[in-house]
């Protein structure tokens, strides 16, 4: 696969915009047919050196109470996706981990010395998350990735 120096200053565009790198995956999927995987796209954004800055949530006084609370009772708060890293790391990978996703099942995840993420079919192996938590999963598994220096 060549990235053009089009899809490379497109790229450069979407990042400057505020896009994230599931966004920036699917609209280089979309509008330059480019099929990479989560990780590929993360490589081409370090490799172009450009810095992702993700945005902050803004949350009134209220709702931080109410999330605070809501932690309290339970660690993985309701409808949300939570990333966890494993002390001890699975057999041949780099780094591993569990993921819940908002429907509240749990599967282990997995990234490779190569640099390929995989999860990890659980008691169900015909279960599939929703696209938005495996986004979700990813953006949340690069901010980790990221404060561990990985």
């Amino acid at each position: 696969m060549e990235i053009t120096d089009t899809t490379k200053s497109a790229v450069a565009t979407w990042i400057a915009e505020g896009k994230s790198l599931a966004d920036v995956q699917r609209m280089l999927r979309e509008e330059h047919s480019l099929s990479m995987t989560y990780m590929d796209v993360r490589f081409l954004v370090d490799d172009l050196d450009i810095s992702v800055v993700e945005p902050e949530e803004e949350i009134e006084e209220t709702d931080a109470a109410e999330a605070a609370d809501a932690e309290l009772v339970d660690e993985a708060p309701q409808g949300g996706v939570v990333v966890d890293v494993d002390a001890l790391m699975l057999p041949g990978s780099l780094v591993s981990g569990t993921v819940t996703f908002s429907d509240g099942k749990s599967l282990k995840w997995q990234l490779s010395a190569a640099g390929q993420l995989g999860l990890i079919p659980g008691d169900d192996p015909e279960y599939r998350p929703l696209p938005e938590d495996v986004q979700e999963f990813q953006a949340q598994l690069e901010e980790v990735l990221r404060q561990k220096g990985i």
